[in-house]
């Protein structure tokens, strides 16, 4: 059933890798200074536009900010307005990646 699904950071870390999902991070420009992750596209949320929303096609989309609540937002709005059948919000945020031990920036 499409929805918003909550993902744990592995998970999506394994889905990016092997390119089957895309990483949208809609954190702040100051936020993405303090830790970014590598394969992750910028689309802060104070200027975020679905328009700016890469060829995704086939493919998971996952969206990630500091700690899963503006993620969680963007998800849903895009969900409720039929811009996305369904999207992956990384439970925790950057927070969490970096708490699992994953590279960052």
């Amino acid at each position: 059933m499409p929805g918003v699904i909550d993902c744990h950071p592995t998970d999506i870390k394994t889905w990016v890798e092997d390119g089957s999902a895309i990483l949208i991070d809609v954190r702040e420009d100051n936020e993405l200074m303090q830790a970014r992750i590598p394969d992750a596209i910028h689309l802060p949320l104070s200027r975020f536009d679905p328009n700016g929303l890469p060829e995704s096609e086939g493919k998971r989309v996952a969206f990630l900010c500091a700690h899963g609540v503006r993620s969680q937002q963007v998800s849903q709005y895009l969900v409720a307005n039929g811009l996305l059948n369904e999207a992956y919000n990384v439970t925790g945020g950057i927070a969490a990646w970096a708490q699992a031990g994953l590279p960052y920036e």
